[in-house]
């Protein structure tokens, strides 16, 4: 082998090891390489690849919201806490009553903000049955008053339907 074509071949082997050394540092993934530039027809790989975490949740709520509509009820929709300390959890339970006549289907319940946790139930509730909500509010860092709401989605011709509650929190 003659020492030009050496030369070219050394040269091509740098810059070979060099572009997969950048490739690395930048964190480029080779399913995103693949999919860039097409490399294989197996689209099958998707290892690496990121699942929405709220695909499950839109789903269920375009499900819900195309179901026969129905009427919901909340007793007491706000309610008033006693004063808590900063630090403090307050969790209360809202009582969801199906006044219409189709079961009544909640796909999500969302809440003002990520101190509040919602519980809430994921099978039907007949016509004329109850069942309950719960919020649960950390108040780790949010002294003085609070108002928060939360929004019940579901196929109800009344929905969303609002809940919520205020509160005092005491600094700790």
């Amino acid at each position: 082998m003659n020492s030009t074509v050496k030369t070219i071949l050394l040269t091509l082997l740098t810059l070979s090891a060099l572009t997969i050394a950048m490739i690395e540092v930048s964190g480029v993934s080779t399913v995103k390489l693949t999919k860039l530039f097409d490399f294989s027809s197996d689209k099958k790989e998707t290892a690496n690849v990121p699942i929405d975490p709220n695909a499950e949740k839109k789903k269920r709520e375009a499900e819900v919201r195309a179901m026969d509509k129905t009427v919901i009820n909340v007793e007491n929709p706000i309610h008033q806490f006693e004063r808590i300390i900063e630090g403090d959890k307050a969790r209360h339970t809202y009582t969801v009553e199906n006044v219409g006549d189709k079961p009544l289907m909640i796909a999500n319940v969302q809440v003002s903000c990520g101190c509040t946790a919602p519980e809430f139930p994921k099978e039907p509730i007949a016509p004329g049955q109850k069942a309950d909500i719960t919020l649960e509010f950390n108040s780790s860092g949010k002294p003085g008053h609070q108002k928060k709401s939360a929004l019940i989605v579901c196929n109800a011709s009344n929905a969303p339907y609002s809940i919520g509650f205020e509160i005092d929190v005491d600094k700790k």
